[in-house]
């Protein structure tokens, strides 16, 4: 009896509950009271006597202009859903449905959105579109009456997120239709169907759990775009509560509580679209299956004229995706003379917006040369843009690395628990965070940390000085928490059981299972949602520019501010090569990333461990190879 009673108050107990008193702490004081703290804070506000009026920020929606913005994005988010799909669902086909010659070059064209997103997509697209662009150059030399301010606000926003977003597609609506089984595609054609009839009658059906999806993450993009928005002079509700959360009391009427109302009703659309979607994947869908699944084969378009005007705007898409990559890259190589102009050099090509600096001379207002040294400087070569590289390698880093590990823990808890009310618990409560937009977290952490009477966390003010980048990384880790979770979940189901019976009637303990017996088989997972996790944090533009501070300045925010002062006073000449190069090393780390994630991360655990054999084998081979032989022997 004694010893029964030993091991349930032993330190297992003393484990459990130190862990869910440390969860409880965290989740209510990094998820939980910053969001209700900015729900209370439009009930606070005061009129110009002083005295507390509640419903003064209601009041000023209605009469005020802010009514506009939650109009604009709304409009922006119904119109990306329509044009995303129909550019998204039309590239997957024409890539893994059709016939289409060339399809492989087509899909890395548009794959290409995978690698640059963000503050680095919008100043691409920006490069060739803006007025002084050099599509719009060409544009204005053919047709002189064009506006060539045509490329700003709504207009420009939508073409820009319309190809920006549907990398989505490309990454899951492309493995639904390759998981079509082609028996249910043959069968229908034995009846006689025409193709574009059994594309509608037999897939479409199959895809709309997935579209469904995409279109709810679409609208939520939309919903909550800031990158486009900001640089293209769009008035949308991020974008807005990014300013007023920058504002005070001198500037305008109670602008905190203005953020902090916008904020919510962009909570409240989330939590609706969210609602919507679970219950709708609560519902039967029609699925693809049959006894001896086949491999979808591709579909040829019979008509000659359906088929010449699909691979026209086949390669039509492809060119409008690949432009602003190829340009880039090119122009990165040129002189900061030729970048300002938009004019190719094909004689004159320079690294000098990667690596090094020179000097810059120019003319004063009283005509005399005066010279700055080392103005014109390189990516690699500038403070600011590589202390912006650093600071958001280490935050992204660090907040990739700390999702993965708090999630692994969870995920173990929640499947050896997962008949019991604390599992369901802990999982619901770390997919908190996605009911929420990414800037009511971010603005939420501002405004609740930035005070020394917050007992959870010291009394230290998180948004002071070097403080701020601590701030920074619990927003990235706490944004990232349910997207981790989905992905890391799904690999702890491939775990077989009786593995981890095996190793307990071995004698092996609890952390000892988990770290030899099932940390091996999810670590690919892990991998690849790390680098997805940090691929995405390292250009992310939207919360940084919330927490904007001189020790929180990420890399995008530099890219986004080093051509507001290009050239002024003889400083900072070359910001607009630097902004290109910057675009090129964000597609070469992209592309990195993703080789890892769907390279090497995707390899299960027998395929490394082939391929570990395999390069052992090589390295005797190599050994025995150049292995002396020994030296022979002389007659006598």
């Amino acid at each position: 009896m004694t010893k029964i009673r030993d091991q349930k108050f032993g330190p297992k107990l003393l484990l459990k509950v130190f862990g869910i008193a440390f969860f409880g702490y965290l989740f209510l004081g990094f998820m939980l009271l910053p969001c209700l703290n900015t729900l209370a804070s439009i009930f606070n506000t005061t009129n110009a006597s002083g005295e507390r009026d509640p419903l003064a920020v209601i009041r000023f929606f209605f009469a005020g202009n802010m009514g506009s913005y939650v109009w604009n994005s709304l409009k922006l988010a119904v119109c990306l859903v329509v044009t995303v799909n129909v550019v998204g669902v039309s590239i997957v086909l024409l890539t893994e449905y059709f016939d289409i010659k060339g399809a492989r070059i087509l899909r890395l064209g548009y794959m290409t959105t995978l690698i640059y997103s963000g503050v680095a997509l919008v100043t691409g697209y920006l490069f060739l579109y803006d007025s002084d662009g050099i599509i719009t150059t060409l544009l204005v030399n053919a047709f002189p009456g064009m506006n060539p301010d045509w490329f700003s606000g709504f207009n420009a926003v939508l073409f820009t997120m319309t190809f920006a977003c549907t990398s989505n597609h490309m990454l899951f609506l492309r493995n639904a239709i390759r998981g079509i089984d082609y028996n249910t595609v043959e069968a229908a054609r034995n009846m006689g169907a025409k193709p574009f009839k059994v594309l509608w009658k037999v897939v479409f059906p199959t895809l709309i759990p997935t579209m469904f999806s995409l279109t709810v993450m679409t609208f939520i993009t939309g919903l909550c775009a800031m990158s486009a928005p900001t640089l293209l002079g769009y008035d949308s509700i991020n974008p807005e509560i990014v300013r007023l959360a920058g504002s005070s009391s001198a500037d305008e009427a109670f602008p905190q509580a203005r953020a902090a109302l916008l904020s919510v009703i962009l909570a409240m659309f989330t939590i609706v679209l969210l609602t919507i979607l679970s219950s709708y994947e609560r519902k039967g869908h029609y699925l693809s299956v049959s006894k001896t699944k086949a491999k979808l084969q591709k579909q040829k378009i019979t008509n000659p004229v359906a088929n010449v005007l699909a691979h026209i705007y086949a390669y039509i898409l492809f060119i409008i995706y690949m432009i602003p990559v190829v340009m880039i890259i090119i122009f990165s190589f040129q002189t900061y003379g030729a970048i300002r102009m938009k004019k190719l050099d094909l004689t004159n090509w320079t690294l000098i917006n990667f690596f090094g600096t020179q000097d810059y001379e120019y003319l004063t207002s009283r005509g005399t040369y005066k010279t700055r040294k080392g103005s014109i400087s390189g990516l690699f070569a500038n403070e600011a843009t590589l202390s912006g590289i650093k600071l958001s390698f280490v935050l992204s880093a660090i907040a990739a690395a700390l999702a993965c590990v708090i999630v692994v823990v969870a995920c173990n808890y929640i499947f050896k628990n997962r008949n019991k009310k604390s599992g369901t618990v802990l999982e619901y409560s770390l997919l908190f965070p996605w009911l929420l937009p990414t800037i009511l977290i971010c603005y939420s952490y501002r405004v609740y940390f930035n005070s020394e009477d917050v007992w959870y966390v010291g009394g230290n003010n998180l948004y002071y000085a070097e403080n701020v980048r601590l701030l920074i990384i619990l927003a990235y880790t706490v944004v990232k928490l349910p997207f981790s979770l989905r992905m890391i979940k799904a690999s702890f189901y491939a775990i077989d059981e009786e593995l981890e019976d095996a190793a307990r009637n071995l004698g092996a303990s609890g952390l000892a299972t988990f770290l030899k017996v099932k940390l091996p088989i999810i670590l690919p997972s892990v991998l690849a949602v790390f680098a997805l996790n940090f691929n995405a944090l390292f250009t992310e533009y939207d919360m940084s520019a919330t927490f904007a501070s001189s020790y929180g300045t990420s890399y995008a925010m530099v890219i986004q501010s080093m051509c507001a002062e290009e050239g002024l006073y003889g400083y900072n000449v070359n910001a607009s090569g630097r902004r290109c190069a910057s675009t090129v090393f964000i597609m070469i780390v992209s592309g990195i990333i993703l080789y890892l994630v769907y390279g090497v991360g995707a390899r299960d655990l027998g395929e490394r461990l082939e391929i570990k054999d395999r390069r052992r084998k090589r390295m005797e081979r190599l050994q025995s190879r150049f292995k002396r032989q020994p030296a022979p022997k002389t007659a006598p």
